[in-house]
């Protein structure tokens, strides 16, 4: 008994930890992993590389964006870093 109290901040760190950084990061996943799944043709989005563009087609986890008149590029669905409204 007297080592419990020895526990107490232990505990008290990993109760913190949970819910300063384990839980936003797994809701920021959810949220993440939403937003891919719900992508259509004609959404403008930013890439992780910084491009600015619109969908066109998608196939599985394959998107062509066009990102200029005349310019379109086959991406992986993952690289979709946001959504523009």
């Amino acid at each position: 008994m007297e080592n419990f109290g020895a526990l107490i901040p232990l505990v008290i760190f990993f109760v913190a930890m949970y819910f300063f950084v384990i839980r936003p990061q797994s809701q920021q996943q959810k949220k993440r992993k939403e937003m891919l799944e719900n992508l259509k043709e004609g959404t403008k989005i930013r890439t992780i590389g910084g491009f600015y563009g619109t969908i066109e087609k998608i196939k599985d986890d394959e998107l062509t964006v066009r990102i200029a008149e005349n310019c379109r590029v086959k991406m992986a669905r993952f690289a979709v870093e946001s959504i523009i409204e």
